[in-house]
């Protein structure tokens, strides 16, 4: 899914290069969603691995 979020912010850039503003800004969005899904199944995998680590210990 990281890779799709960095795909999409590239393609955002080149179009953004190329002059299609509405269609970059709608790859940044889906890139910036992608990414704070990463981020929240990240934070949440921490935790819980933290939380079982505690109770097998």
């Amino acid at each position: 899914m990281l890779k799709a979020a960095f795909f999409f912010a590239i393609l955002a850039l080149v179009l953004g290069v190329l002059g299609f503003g509405g269609a970059a800004g709608a790859a940044w969005g889906i890139a910036k969603i992608l990414f704070f899904i990463v981020l929240a199944i990240a934070v949440i995998l921490f935790v819980l691995g933290f939380t079982v680590y505690k109770k097998v210990t």
